[in-house]
């Protein structure tokens, strides 16, 4: 046995061929961003795009959230046609939005419209983070404010859920503009008895998380999004204090009182179904 072990017999390792490397079809497998597991991409979906190994979520699109969420065929789109300009006349930010809605099939970084849950009829808001970032420009304040009017005018809860590195610096004071527009929007909900529930999903930064975010009638989040305002290192620059490992993070607010509940994804529709009930009368 050891003799065999330490013979100096030739061993192969066999490289698949390039013919075999095209016959496994593109998008087959999706490999986890925290574990690393390899997954069928179709059981991946089926399962909400959270890893059944380390419990992971992934981040969704708009569209895929809506059909998570949403009875089949009860969504209503608003506004799906408004679509943002270059007011300061930024350099290169009119390619940029081009080339997001040719990648993304979206006109925007929100997607707005009417549903029902379980039959509960909603107004729903759901920023998508693969255009710009889900970054909050003047047509991602509009369509928001929008929706939260017609929340107001139908009499329907307002479900918004957000995924957005913050203000979009290329509308510049413009964009800064829409956290006070929204918030005010949503004060007007408020005074109307409206429901409003605010759900933070990864990431959830900057201007948004400090506007219209943290305002909801109940605050929920997604097991390891990041939520916060000013990015780590410059609040430990700032302070000079090392911060612990899971700050900013969604378990860490729900510790320190900044959120009402972290809810997993497969929760998710049966608690919101739950919380509509409540404020359904009788």
């Amino acid at each position: 046995m050891l003799k065999d072990l330490f013979s100096k017999k030739k061993r192969y390792a066999t490289i698949p061929s390039e013919r075999a490397k095209q016959e496994v079809p593109e998008g087959l497998m999706t490999k986890c961003q925290n574990c690393g597991t390899i997954l069928y991409t179709k059981d991946f979906k089926k399962n909400l795009q959270v890893c059944p190994s380390c419990g992971h979520h992934h981040r969704m699109s708009a569209y895929e959230r809506i059909e998570s969420l949403l009875d089949e065929n009860s969504f209503t789109e608003y506004d799906k046609d408004l679509i943002g300009k270059n007011p300061l006349n930024f350099p290169g930010y009119e390619e940029k939005l081009i080339a997001d809605r040719k990648k993304t099939k979206l006109n925007e970084a929100v997607v707005t419209g009417e549903g029902t849950m379980n039959s509960y009829p909603v107004v729903i808001a759901i920023m998508d983070s693969r255009f710009r970032m889900g970054s909050m420009g003047t047509v991602v304040g509009e369509k928001i404010t929008r929706a939260i009017e017609q929340a107001i005018e139908l009499k329907r809860p307002l479900l918004l859920f957000t995924a957005s590195g913050g203000a979009r610096m290329q509308e510049g004071v413009l964009s800064l503009m829409q956290m006070a527009k929204t918030s005010s929007a949503l004060q007007m909900l408020n005074r109307s008895g409206g429901l409003y529930i605010s759900i933070m999903t990864h990431p959830t930064t900057g201007g948004v998380s400090a506007s219209f975010a943290s305002l909801g009638d109940y605050n929920f989040a997604e097991p390891g999004a990041l939520i916060g305002f000013a990015g780590r290192r410059i609040i430990e620059q700032t302070t000079r204090q090392e911060l612990p490992e899971d700050f900013q993070t969604a378990e860490f607010l729900l510790k320190h009182g900044q959120l009402d509940r972290v809810i997993p994804r497969h929760e998710m529709k049966d608690t919101l179904t739950k919380i509509l009930d409540m404020h359904t009368p009788s």
